[in-house]
């Protein structure tokens, strides 16, 4: 790949020197010396194996096979330059595929409504979302951003905090008026915990507290249909119940929630020139969480 490279910056100098018919001007156009020029002339003509130039001390002329390479590196060029005319028209449109990851549950609560109102207001951009805790290298992976859970992005990425949640214990009215209500965590253990997979203990701001239910489920969307139905004491990101608590359909078991507080962060690589769609939905999207941060929720005031 290095020699190719090698190859491309050599006739690019072929280019500049079959232009103008002269070493010396071509070499002031570059900014390079006339050495150096006409010796990676030579280098290209001796890996072509032809001469390019026919040069005497008065005059450069182009051989026949040099006149059909200017030829062909004036196509190359004019292919460049409508290169360069797409890539700053794509820079200034909103329109084109927008490509995110992000976890499950924030794309269920947040980022579907998000691209919907987006949409409408740019038709011509679409979306592919990978639902996804994994922590992809946006530098190396084909993704435009990403949202995730944590406090410490990554140090070669730009990130904004978009909203902090904590995880609440919750359950339906119809669980407590069967079962009664725990007052403190250490009841749990007489109470039904539905809970994900290897979540076998819960912690609170002063104790971790063993999780007993009689199922688990590595779905959160399921945890949170089974105790709207009654089946059991959930605990689950504030965010993705924040509705619920606020309709009476779910009530916070403690005035308490876990042991920390997290960050939903929008991420993004560190680009020179970032195109007008991209732009453009990270303000929208930071935008739409400043408005949601003056309705917080009873779910978001428990994170308190």
């Amino acid at each position: 790949m290095k020699n190719e490279h090698k190859k491309l910056e050599r006739l690019l100098l072929f280019s500049e020197v079959a232009q103008s018919l002269s070493f010396t001007v071509a070499a002031g156009k570059l900014g390079i010396s006339r050495g150096h020029l006409s010796a990676q002339i030579k280098k290209l003509e001796s890996d072509m194996g032809v001469p390019l130039f026919i040069r005497s001390t008065r005059s450069v002329r182009l051989t026949t096979i040099g006149e059909r390479m200017m030829s062909g590196m004036d196509k190359i060029r004019l292919a460049m330059i409508e290169l360069e005319r797409n890539a700053e028209q794509e820079g200034q449109t909103i329109e084109g595929m927008i490509k995110i990851t992000a976890p499950t549950l924030f794309t269920n609560r947040y980022l579907l409504d998000i691209t919907a109102k987006f949409k409408h207001l740019h038709p011509g951009v679409s979306f592919a979302i990978d639902c996804s805790y994994t922590n992809y290298d946006l530098n190396r992976n084909d993704f435009d951003l990403a949202f995730r859970s944590t406090k410490t992005p990554p140090l070669n990425m730009i990130a904004k905090a978009l909203i902090s949640y904590c995880h609440i214990t919750c359950a339906s009215s119809e669980y407590f008026v069967k079962n009664g209500k725990p007052r403190t965590p250490h009841e749990l253990s007489s109470h039904q915990c539905i809970r994900g997979q290897d979540d076998n203990t819960w912690s609170f701001n002063d104790s971790e507290v063993p999780a007993n239910g009689w199922l688990q489920i590595n779905d959160n969307l399921m945890l949170k249909q089974l105790a709207l139905s009654g089946e059991g004491i959930i605990k689950i990101p504030s965010y993705f119940v924040d509705r619920e608590i606020e309709a009476g359909l779910l009530e916070p078991v403690f005035e308490i929630s876990s042991v920390s507080k997290n960050q939903i962060q929008i991420i993004y690589p560190q680009l020179f020139q970032q195109s007008k769609r991209l732009e453009t939905f990270i303000k929208f999207t930071i935008e739409h969480f400043r408005h949601l941060a003056v309705q917080r929720t009873s779910a978001f005031n428990l994170c308190n």
